[in-house]
């Protein structure tokens, strides 16, 4: 690429003997030169001076430190001293990139030289201060990352130190020794970390270079750095990052919400030009400009929220997730998931599964916007039923209730009433009313992939009756079933928010479901709590909910759920292989008593 020129030339009319109008003379060769200097000839602008060589190795230094997008330069005057000489007085202007220019002014003579006009060579041709043997450094000062905060202003992600502990096998001498020992001290900070994982970096680093065994926040630095600042060939480096409270805090969101905003949070880099001896050594600052740092970012989590469900899935031993989010405003308060759900994926967010019983929610706001039952309309819930002659849907080990109003049904959650309910409903019934509350809306989140689910339409009536109690082909994510939840409490679909500023996009506007048909769902969520299969939640408040159990693969064994409200907060609890409903309504009392 050619670097082009921007040259103001201010032409003085010399008297004498007439030398510049037989050849060029200082205004021109003025011109010529810096021309040269900004296209990039180095050479070519060296060659107009009367030291070629020294010019040439200074400028190459000079533009080599810089690395220039550009340079323009203005000729503010041309001052004749004498019939021989005249003094150059210019301002040049180089372009650095990213926004940042470095300006001055410099002087310089123009010489005759065996009859030819040429430029006085001298270091401070280049920067007045430039002394001979000298160059400049360009170094860039970058401001720390803003923070990324929560909905009240809590940090989520903020700058802090990053240490680096680093190995160079040939400096170490006895290397297992050395690493033994670099074990030792970082296995209780990173369980990952161990002699043989260190021994294995080192083997394929290659030789001389640094392999980095561990980055540690400056607190765990500080921690293990007795046991392992002399240790040889042990170097260390630091940086500062944008950390989460803890090293597993938020992690199906906080890392992806980072790369988003990465250039949002990065601020403006300053930068700060010096000059160096020949050793590298500084000698005086020219120039610098302080870096800007940027704006924080919030976004709709909820420091309290998160904390209160990683506390609330955490102990457990099968993979737990917990999704929270605020009806009034779609704004999503807590991803959390336990590290044996951690290590299959991002469940919270993208999993399906069968709901179980949560999705006689949907299923009892369909039958009852078809208005053919109210939630007072006796059904019968006896310990098993068949369906077409060809299945047989059982209770949770067949327990018997008779007769009983549909309100109490869903109480107890009597898996044969509502496969019987489905029987009578048209394909899409369904279908369109789990949409109505979220469940099939695919949603696209700034920061996050999520899925909600899938309810297809069945015209089977054995598929449609194992679809209402949530086995058959009905999927969702724990995320899809907290926006039912909040679709109940809210009356439509909120639209899920995460970064603020960042527009979510849905590919469907579904119509919301008839407020008639919403509120007796409502009341029977709550009757759940105080007289049905969840009453571990009483003392938290007035909470509603569905609990689930389903069934997976061969049927053994089964997965628990929980999908629920307390006033602005909806949220879905899943225990994988839980067995029965029961520790995922435990995970929900356990976050809901850590909830203001």
């Amino acid at each position: 690429m050619r670097l082009l020129a921007t040259i103001t030339v201010l032409l003085v009319t010399v008297s004498g003997c007439g030398l510049f109008e037989s050849e060029p003379g200082p205004p021109e060769i003025t011109n010529d030169f810096l021309a040269k200097l900004a296209s990039g000839d180095v050479q070519g602008a060296a060659g107009m001076t009367d030291n070629p060589n020294d010019a040439k190795d200074t400028l190459e230094k000079f533009r080599g430190a810089l690395k220039p997008e550009g340079l323009s330069s203005k000729v503010d005057q041309i001052r004749k001293n004498g019939e021989l000489a005249s003094e150059a007085s210019v301002t040049l202007d180089w372009n650095l990139g990213k926004n940042r220019h470095w300006t001055y002014p410099t002087k310089f003579d123009v010489r005759q030289d065996g009859g030819t006009w040429k430029v006085h060579w001298a270091s401070s041709v280049a920067h007045p201060k430039l002394a001979p043997q000298q160059t400049v450094k360009l170094a860039e000062l970058t401001p720390d990352p803003a923070p990324v905060l929560d909905r009240d202003g809590t940090p989520l992600l903020a700058p802090e130190r990053v240490v680096s502990v680093l190995l160079v096998g040939k400096e170490a001498g006895d290397v297992a020794a050395v690493t033994k020992s670099l074990a030792d001290a970082l296995n209780p900070l990173d369980k990952a970390i161990t002699q043989q994982t260190i021994t294995d970096g080192v083997g394929k680093t290659p030789e001389g270079q640094a392999y980095q065994v561990a980055a540690l926040r400056d607190a765990d630095y500080q921690s293990v750095k007795p046991k392992i600042y002399d240790l040889p060939g042990v170097r260390f480096s630091s940086q500062t990052s944008l950390l989460a409270p803890s090293r597993n805090f938020a992690t199906q969101v906080l890392p992806a919400v980072r790369k988003l905003v990465e250039n949002d949070i990065a601020g403006n880099a300053g930068f700060r030009v010096s000059t160096v001896d020949a050793q590298g050594t500084e000698v005086e600052e020219l120039h610098s400009k302080a870096p800007e740092p940027a704006k924080a970012v919030n976004i709709a989590l909820s420091r309290v929220v998160q904390a209160a469900a990683e506390d609330a899935v955490e102990p457990l031993t099968q993979p737990t997730i917990l999704v929270a989010i605020q009806p009034s405003t779609g704004d999503i308060l807590a991803v959390a998931q336990n590290d044996p759900a951690d290590a299959q994926g991002a469940l919270a967010l993208t999993g399906r599964f069968p709901p179980g019983s949560t999705m006689k929610a949907v299923s009892a706001l369909a039958a009852i916007q078809s208005g053919k039952v109210t939630a007072d309309t006796p059904v019968p819930c006896p310990g098993k039923t068949t369906i077409d002659g060809r299945r047989i849907v059982p209770n949770s080990n067949e327990f018997d209730k008779g007769t009983i109003p549909l309100h109490s049904a869903f109480a107890f959650s009597c898996n044969t009433s509502f496969a019987q309910l489905a029987v009578d409903m048209p394909p899409d019934l369904l279908p369109s009313a789990a949409l109505s509350l979220g469940l099939g809306v695919d949603f696209d989140i700034a920061g996050l992939t999520t899925i909600t689910g899938s309810v297809p339409p069945a015209t089977d009536v054995v598929e449609r009756a194992e679809d209402a109690f949530g086995q058959g082909k009905v999927l969702a994510s724990p995320f899809g079933m907290a926006l039912v939840s909040a679709s109940i409490v809210k009356g439509s679909v909120p639209v899920p928010q995460l970064v603020r500023g960042k527009e979510t996009k849905a590919d469907k506007q579904p119509t919301a479901p008839p407020v008639a048909a919403l509120d007796p769902v409502r009341a029977m969520m709550r009757e759940v709590v105080e007289s049905g299969t969840a009453p571990q939640l009483k003392p938290y408040g007035d909470v509603r909910g569905k609990t689930g159990t389903a069934q997976f693969g061969d049927g053994v064994h089964s997965h628990g759920w929980f999908m629920g409200y307390r006033g602005d907060l909806a949220f879905a609890t899943l225990v994988l292989s839980g067995e029965t409903s029961t520790p995922a309504v435990e995970v929900a009392a356990s976050f809901l008593k850590a909830v203001p």
